[in-house]
């Protein structure tokens, strides 16, 4: 909804006609987080021109406000991961049925999704082709014919690339959509320790996308056998949670593949004694749904609110002239402030658009969620400063023109950590211990993230989701957190009433 401020100072600049003020800030949401979520984000990420809806169902257009937040994650992990000595790359995205097919665990677990092309103009191919839902398949028998000494070893790739997933219900932009942008990395090592150590480098390095960056508090965790990558030893991920629709959303993934698809595709290599030995593997991705988890945890009624480090633009400088006002002196002023700016290293943009009131900028640019508003009228230049509006909470700051660009970092500082620490708030309110079966049920209709002492058998996690099946749809298992809380003696399960192992967190997902 357009703010009060916007309200009054376009009533200033239309002489307080009602009709006006109405036309200049018609720019609200018509739906509230809190009342209609689904109405509500796709809302958002259209005004807020982070996306377009494309002509085939579950595609999506992504505009340059969004592809900006994921070439800012990427300009922090593509030179991280070049830290850890890993390569960039890129292989086909057509995948023959042969190699898909190989590997069966992981064949199964893909199926329904693969789209495949089966014809060429008019004519019928031959052998249909595989879009990639994912890369194992494709890249594996080239890390055969690569790796044949301890030499060869570690191979380390990455490839920053698209992939198409066909087969879904509610397709919902960034979160779950038919063709989507990520990094996958795939490496090959001789020995599991090796591979074990990196899982967790790289998951270190997705929690701070998300904390850091996106200002989201995500959980590490290892994931149970049955929600594991599908071919694979173990999982580990990042796990965030979203308040308002009581769900956990998976934020990404970093999998020990084992030896398993070593033995299926035969990459071995000879050892130091030179004996023959299978490599040990990992994969690892995160992808643009990053950005989906971040607008809806911190979007308001006013639309998007981007958190500093992944704004495009975190100032926006808009010029307030009121009749008879040295409308030049401001515009200069509008000028000087985005270069101090820019100078000190902040992304800042004027809107000097003179065929909109300043109250409809307001709007426009609380709708795109930049993190911080100067305003600079007749005032602002007599005494040499602007007013900064924050877009988090709403606070207004006069700044000395003087102090600008200091005190303009240190107010992007605090929005950053406040952002995340709104979010780790609301969502530490909605964590819930369990230890029995109706605490457990009457958590999840509470829309709960539930943390419960759990016996880790998959009979019995197949039992809760077959018990919790409904309209909301099921509850299943989160991630065990690696920061486990003590698991006192003789604690039961609280599903099975079996001895419990671990602790887990269980919810609904996305």
């Amino acid at each position: 909804m357009a703010g009060t401020e916007a309200k009054k100072a376009s009533a200033k600049q239309s002489g307080g006609k009602k009709k006006e003020v109405k036309k200049e800030t018609g720019l609200g949401l018509t739906h509230r987080k809190a009342e209609n979520f689904g109405e509500w984000y796709s809302e958002v990420v259209v005004n807020a021109e982070m996306i377009e809806y494309y002509d085939i169902s579950g595609c999506y257009i992504l505009r340059p406000w969004s592809m900006a937040i994921w070439e800012i994650m990427q300009e922090f992990f593509d030179p991280e991961i070049k830290k850890m000595k890993i390569k960039n790359c890129y292989f086909p995205l057509f995948v023959s049925p042969g190699v898909l097919q190989k590997e069966k665990d992981h064949v199964e677990g893909f199926a329904p999704e693969v789209a495949w092309v089966t014809k060429s103009g008019e004519s019928e191919l031959e052998i249909p082709i595989a879009i990639r839902p994912t890369s194992e398949t494709v890249m594996y028998p080239y890390y055969s014919k690569w790796i044949r000494g301890h030499r060869d070893l570690p191979l380390k790739l990455n490839q920053w690339c698209n992939v198409v997933r066909w087969e879904f219900s509610n397709p919902t932009p960034f979160i779950r959509s038919r063709e989507f942008l990520w990094q996958e990395g795939h490496t090959a090592f001789a020995t599991k320790e090796e591979a074990d150590a990196e899982v967790l480098d790289i998951l270190e390095l997705y929690r701070r996308i998300y904390e850091e960056y996106l200002a989201v508090p995500v959980i590490k965790g290892k994931k149970s056998e049955l929600e594991k990558f599908a071919g694979g030893l173990y999982t580990t991920s990042v796990e965030a949670f979203i308040p308002n629709t009581g769900r956990g959303i998976q934020g990404a993934t970093s999998h020990c593949l084992g030896q398993n698809f070593a033995k299926m595709f035969e990459i071995n290599f000879e050892n130091e004694k030179g004996e023959k030995a299978m490599v040990w593997q990992n994969s690892w991705a995160y992808s643009t749904r990053t950005i989906g988890v971040m607008v809806m945890v911190h979007g308001d009624d006013k639309g998007l609110v981007l958190p500093p480090k992944v704004a495009s633009v975190q100032v926006i400088v808009i010029p307030v002239p009121y009749k008879d006002a040295d409308t030049q002196g401001i515009f200069d002023a509008c000028s000087a402030t985005v270069n101090a700016l820019s100078d000190a290293g902040i992304r800042a943009e004027s809107d000097f658009r003179d065929n909109y009131s300043p109250g409809w900028k307001y709007s426009h640019w609380e709708m795109k969620g930049v993190p911080l508003r100067i305003e600079i009228g007749p005032k602002d230049l007599a005494n040499k400063q602007v007013r900064a509006v924050r877009r988090d909470n709403g606070a207004k700051i006069d700044i000395a023109s003087a102090d600008l660009a200091v005190e303009i970092k240190k107010l992007l500082h605090n929005i950053q950590q406040n952002l995340f620490d709104i979010a780790k708030q609301k969502r530490d309110e909605c964590i819930q211990i369990v230890h029995t079966w109706d605490e457990f049920v009457q958590a999840l209709n509470q829309r709960k993230m539930i943390l419960a002492p759990w016996c880790d058998e998959e009979e019995v996690e197949a039992d809760v989701k077959a018990r919790t099946k409904g309209e909301m749809g099921a509850a299943k298992t989160l991630c065990s957190p690696f920061d486990q809380p003590e698991l006192p003696e003789g604690t039961k399960c609280f599903a099975s009433g079996k001895p419990a192992t671990k602790w887990t967190y269980w919810g609904r997902s996305y």
